[in-house]
This record gives C-alpha cells, structure tokens and sequence, in this order.
C-alpha cells in the first residue's frame, strides 16, 4: 500500500509537472480586425504563418487567428493590444504605426519607391530593418517588427466620375483616407479634400457620395466590390502599400532561441506570399474592372513627375513635424538609392 501511494504520488507529480510543461508552450494571438475569408490573401499568408511554426516546432508553438475584431476593432485598438499583453502578433500598413512611432509613417511619403524591385530590396535591406525594429522598439518598449511585407500592390487614384489624369484634376475632390495624417497631406498638397474612412465603410461611402474616389490598389478595390462604383483608376503608383508585421518582443524573447528562428522563418514565408501574390492577381482585377465598365488611365513619365512636382512639398512637411524625422527620412533616401544602383546593376548586366 506504501508503495502504490508512492508511485501514485509520483504519477501525479509528472502529469503535473507535463501540465506545467505544457502551458509554458507559446500560443500567439494573430488578429486582425478585417473580416477575411478562405480567399482572403491576408487570412492566407497567416494560415501559412500558422502552418509553418506548429509543423516545424512540432507542435511546440502555435497560433490562434482571430479576425473581424474579435480581439480588436482598430490598428489603435490592436496596438494598444499588443502593449497590454493581449495581442501577440498584428499586420498594419505604414500610416497606423506612425502613431506609435511618427517617423515610421515617413515609408508612406508619395513617389518614393520607383517599383516592385526597389521596394522589396529596400525591405530587405538588414541596415534599414534593424533601424526600423529598434526604433520601434525604442518608441514602444515591446512591439517588435518582423517583416514588411506588400498588402494590395500600389496605391493609385481611383474615383467615381471624374478621372485624375493631371494634379490639378483632385483639387476640390472628396477623396477617402485611411485615418493617418501623411495621406491626408498628400491629399492636401494636391488640392482636394482628404476623408478618413475605416476600410469597413469604404463601399458605402462611395456609393452613396460621401467621397468622390479613394487610394487604393487595384486587388483591394476588386476583392471589396468597390468596382460596382469606382469606373476610373489612375496608374501614378504613388506609395506601396506595404504590410507590415509585428509581433509582442517580451512573448518572442521569451522563447528558446531554436523556437524564435522557426518564428522568423514564418514570417517570411508572410513575407513571401504576399509579395507575390498582387503581382499575379493584378492581372485578373484589372480585366475584372475593365469588364465592369472602368477606365484604366495610364500615365506618361511626363505625367508622372508633374505628379511627383506637385507633391514635392511632402517631403518638407513630414520633417517639419518633428525633429528626429529628417534623420529617418536620410536614412529611408540612402536605402533607396543604394537598391536603385544595385537593381539597375543588376538590370544593366542582365540585357548585355
């Protein structure tokens, strides 16, 4: 009898201590406050994401994904999330991190980023990431960034009636935001009337007139059915829409170092996907748009810098909001140009 309640004991000391084992196993919180579905390419990538750690950590790690803001209703909401321990990890654009951080918003200035091959070797570039990451984490104690990925292709004007053909087309014109300033601005610089809308309400207000286009991607305005009422888009390309990645650093650190690589290499499988998936999908959303009777405008390089002219003055307005902006607006220039030689270099090589 001795002996069966020692080993009793021991047995439950050991289911105890698996337990405890067990419940130290991290398990992320992955939210976004979107609704997405299977064919979401966002919800796609994160299934992806999912996939990968629990596969390769053998279940070790897993992910949880809550959407339609179930968790959080907002990239303010979801942020604050984040820093209360409650998220763990959130994919955002580059506006809503500026409040965070003001310099980050400067990755959104307009006509920056020439094309696809730039932009992903400037996001790639280790220098400028970790410039990045630590500033982020300076600003908030405990969002880390991962990866910046893309989330649409590139922001273009897009409106209802009347096209944008020249910068003094969107003087007076209503044009749909998302909620950060630096797109606003640009709005502004160009003459028109910037509106913040959250992306749920997009297709209401362009139906019933509350703003006369938007600044989107041609994915976005397909996948949401803005198409029914938008019938013209403007090829100027004026930001990426980047997405970017973050996760809860304290969560991540805590993990064993063997369990953080499985991590990052999650990311960019993100990373990855949604690189290339507007590159492919653009195709079919552009014929999809023409066939519901829109316009596409296509714009000289003439045209393209009178856009550019018009809305030079971005650059001095962003560094006159604070101080330690022009340093991050150096260093974005300096990444910028360093891809630029090294894509032509590589460009020049490949036609000889």
């Amino acid at each position: 009898m001795k002996f069966l309640k020692t080993a009793i004991a021991a047995s439950a000391l050991a289911i105890g201590l698996s337990t405890s084992a067990s419940a130290q196993e991290p398990e992320f919180k992955l939210v976004t406050p979107l609704a997405t579905g299977e064919d979401n390419y966002n919800y796609q990538a994160m299934q992806a994401f999912r996939n990968h750690v629990f596969n390769k950590s053998n279940g070790r790690v897993d992910v949880e994904i809550y959407t339609g803001g179930t968790l959080c209703a907002s990239g303010r909401e979801c942020f604050e999330g984040m820093q209360a321990g409650l998220v763990d990890i959130y994919q955002s654009n580059f506006g809503e991190p500026g409040n965070l951080w003001p310099a980050f918003a400067g990755l959104d200035l307009p006509y920056m980023l020439r094309d696809d091959q730039v932009a992903e070797c400037v996001f790639d570039d280790q220098e400028f990431m970790s410039s990045l990451r630590r500033g982020m984490l300076e600003q908030t104690g405990n969002i880390r960034l991962m990866v910046i990925s893309n989330s649409g292709g590139w922001r273009n004007f897009a409106t209802t009636t009347t096209p944008i053909l020249t910068p003094e087309d969107v003087k007076g014109m209503k044009l749909r935001t998302i909620p950060a300033e630096i797109q606003q601005e640009l709005v502004r610089q160009l003459g028109g009337a910037p509106t913040g809308i959250s992306w749920p309400e997009v297709y209401t207000s362009l139906a019933t007139g509350v703003v006369e286009g938007t600044k989107n991607g041609i994915t976005d305005i397909v996948v949401m059915n803005f198409h029914e009422h938008i019938k013209h888009i403007t090829l100027d390309g004026h930001a990426y829409m980047g997405g970017t990645w973050f996760i809860n650093n304290d969560k991540f650190m805590a993990m064993d170092e063997d369990l953080r690589k499985i991590v990052v290499e999650g990311f960019e499988i993100i990373e990855q996907y949604l690189r290339a998936y507007p590159k492919y999908h653009d195709v079919k959303s552009f014929q999809a748009f023409v066939e519901a009777g829109g316009t596409i405008h296509s714009l000289t390089n003439e045209q393209k810098a009178a856009f550019r002219e018009a809305a030079s003055g971005m650059e001095d307005w962003f560094t006159s909001q604070d101080p330690a902006n022009q340093g991050f607006l150096d260093n974005y220039k300096s990444a910028i140009a360093k891809c630029e030689a090294s894509v032509d270099a590589l460009l020049e090589a490949a036609v000889q």
